[in-house]
């Protein structure tokens, strides 16, 4: 008699590589080479490159940038974002783009009048910067929700805070990419933002729709979407003519691309992919492995469909 429970696991895995569109052994071998720590390769180097991987350096401190930066250039990542401006020469001299250009804080954003001004000034110079490094993204946020605030204010606060910097923007060729970040985690402060306005990914869209600029679009973290909305594949495929730049990290913890994280990563890739996609992603995971590189390496073999 066949084994009830071995036959169900056989058919539903069977049943979900022929989603795919690849027979079972062959979907689930690629995914478990790329997956499973134990196939971190160290003498790994990106082949495809249908993406151009880059890395968010404040995840690798205390690791020094520069040192950062020759182990990208030896893995075959294109860029560093999340790093101190004082690197930016060196890390160009190099050879790397500088994938984005930090500006106003998360804390800090336009749906609070208070800080509306202060926006205006980081995202100016901000995208100033970016104009004369030969970068093309500058990152901006909502902000948190604050006592006795109005959705209706706060929204209209967002657009005309940064309908005063989109004229520089597009005279200077920078896209503004607004991140959509998640609520829920609360056990780090970078691993989630609780009280943050965009935290509905969906909302950041329509926000985006509403400025109505190719030069203004979302970052679409996969790590944020997969705690706040999930869908991950099918939202890629929906709103993938307004995201305008990509981050990763393993959920739950905010780590590596592995096994031991919920969040399938080799079909994600090839769905961006597919939308014709082929500008920076970010490994933006805290690495927990003893060897960080050899996690930087195992994440860009994952990505690197």
């Amino acid at each position: 008699m066949i084994n009830r429970r071995r036959f169900l696991s056989s058919a539903t895995l069977g049943l979900g590589a022929a989603a795919f569109g690849l027979p079972f052994p062959q979907r689930a071998g690629a995914a478990c080479i790329n997956v499973c720590r134990e196939a971190a390769d160290p003498a790994f180097r990106i082949k495809n490159g249908k993406l151009k991987q880059t890395v968010m350096g404040w995840c690798f401190k205390p690791m020094d940038a520069l040192e950062l930066a020759r182990h990208c250039k030896d893995i075959g990542l294109k860029g560093m974002e999340g790093i101190d401006r004082k690197y930016y020469p060196d890390v160009v001299k190099m050879g790397l783009g500088i994938s984005l250009v930090g500006s106003h804080s998360f804390g800090r954003g336009p749906c609070n009048p208070e800080f509306q001004a202060e926006v205006v000034e980081k995202l100016t110079e901000a995208i100033e910067v970016a104009a004369d490094i030969g970068s093309k993204k500058v990152i901006t946020f909502t902000g948190m929700k604050y006592e006795g605030m109005d959705r209706d204010a706060a929204v209209k606060g967002c657009l005309d805070t940064w309908k005063k910097v989109m004229p520089l923007a597009e005279e200077k060729g920078i896209t503004l990419v607004l991140e959509h970040l998640n609520s829920r985690d609360d056990t780090h402060p970078m691993k989630g933002h609780p009280g943050y306005f965009g935290d509905d990914v969906d909302f950041c869209v329509d926000l985006v729709k509403q400025m109505g600029s190719p030069h203004f679009k979302l970052l679409f973290d996969i790590y944020h979407v997969s705690i706040m909305n999930g869908d991950i594949i099918r939202r890629i495929r929906q709103h993938h003519e307004y995201i305008g730049h990509y981050h990763t990290a393993g959920n739950p913890g905010r780590c590596e691309l592995d096994e031991h994280q919920e969040i399938l990563y080799p079909p994600i890739i090839e769905a961006i992919v597919e939308t014709g996609y082929d500008d920076y992603i970010a490994q933006e995971f805290i690495p927990t492995w003893d060897d960080p590189i050899l996690a930087l390496r195992h994440a860009a073999m994952v990505c690197d469909v």
